[in-house]
């Protein structure tokens, strides 16, 4: 029983220390729960270290718990009431700001250095990113379509994009070093373990 325990310590100081502080995910009124629950399990595999949400015209929805995979248990979410304040706070940690579209400022996934710090604003379902977010966050990022379809369901195209900031990431060495001080994987394990 103690090895299984210190093998999860372990696992989870593992898991925290991979952790990328400056890559995070907004969700934008994003109403199905299973949709969320899908982007929250792609934070967790790709180290997000938290996801934001944005949600002014849809209540954000409910997610059960076997949905979910407990996603939101390892992915922490930080709820706005201003898009203004938030991207104000995103740019003041000196973050790109990269909302999904096809704006004139729109370039494909791959054209994006996504070792940098970044913030990626996903749309909902039906009407993409909201205008005021739009506006506030022009520089655009789609994923090229090859087919006749043009655009993948929020939340695979959640982890298209966050696969390809994993892949220029590990290729830069950003897994290998932490990216929270040893105080705040300590903080984070605390609270994990006691979810």
């Amino acid at each position: 029983m103690r090895e299984r325990t210190d093998n999860r310590k372990e696992r989870i100081l593992g898991v925290l220390a991979r952790r990328q502080k400056d890559l995070t995910v907004v969700l934008n009124n994003i109403h199905d729960p299973h949709n969320v629950s899908a982007v929250l399990r792609s934070c967790d595999a790709f180290g997000v270290a938290e996801a934001h949400l944005l949600y002014t015209d849809t209540p954000f929805p409910t997610l059960g718990h076997k949905s979910s995979a407990s996603a939101k248990k390892w992915v922490p979410l930080k709820r706005h009431k201003s898009a203004a304040d938030m991207i104000k706070g995103f740019r003041g940690k000196g973050m790109q700001v990269l909302s999904t579209g096809f704006g004139p400022q729109a370039k494909p996934l791959t054209d994006w250095d996504l070792t940098l710090p970044t913030a990626v604003i996903m749309g909902n379902e039906h009407d993409g990113v909201a205008e005021e977010l739009n506006t506030l966050a022009p520089d655009h990022i789609y994923i090229p379509m090859q087919g006749m379809v043009q655009s993948l369901n929020v939340s695979v195209a959640t982890a298209v994009i966050l696969y390809e900031a994993f892949r220029q990431r590990m290729a830069k060495g950003m897994y290998d070093e932490p990216g929270f001080t040893p105080e705040e994987i300590q903080e984070r394990y605390d609270l994990w373990i006691t979810k």
